[in-house]
């Protein structure tokens, strides 16, 4: 349970992109954590298989960029959101970071242990984030958004290579 709780929390990309959905669930709807849990399912399920993306890392870290950018353009827009458009991204962004816990999930017997840490962590990054930028003003939401746009965007170029370590 401890592993599994740990890895979301643990990496930076998770941990990132748990907190942009939850940005994204504060500024947009909270029916976002759902989609975001139905995409952790599917994408965990899909990765627990063996299947893989090209580029896997660098779609993940840009995902984080994608819900972020997605909640400053929604909070910018003065028209009310699409929210089928919006749950997807959310859905496929959260997919792509399951697939890889489900890569790197154990085999064995521990691996439901593993997965109820996983979901343990991420439902608290998430949902906490979520309860408080909810709690405070907009701005807060929109700096956050912007922080984790930038972040993601390091952490792509990063992924893909293009910064020396």
């Amino acid at each position: 349970i401890a592993a599994g709780f740990l890895h979301p929390t643990s990496g930076v990309d998770h941990l990132l992109l748990l907190m942009a959905v939850g940005a994204a669930a504060s500024g947009i709807s909270s029916q976002l954590l759902l989609w975001g849990l139905a995409g952790a399912i599917g994408g965990g399920v899909f990765g627990a298989l063996g299947g893989r993306l090209p580029a896997q890392e660098f779609l993940a870290a840009l995902a984080i960029s994608a819900v972020a950018v997605l909640v400053l353009r929604t909070l910018r827009s003065k028209q009310s959101p699409q929210l089928g458009a919006c749950a997807a991204l959310v859905a496929a962004a959260v997919a792509v970071h399951a697939m890889l816990h489900g890569l790197e999930a154990p085999a064995d017997g521990s691996a439901v242990l593993w997965w109820l840490g996983a979901f343990t962590g991420s439902v608290l990054v998430s949902g906490g984030s979520f309860l408080l930028l909810r709690r405070l003003p907009l701005a807060w939401t929109r700096g956050a958004a912007l922080l984790l746009a930038l972040c993601g965007g390091v952490a792509a170029l990063g992924s893909a290579g293009l910064l020396i370590r």
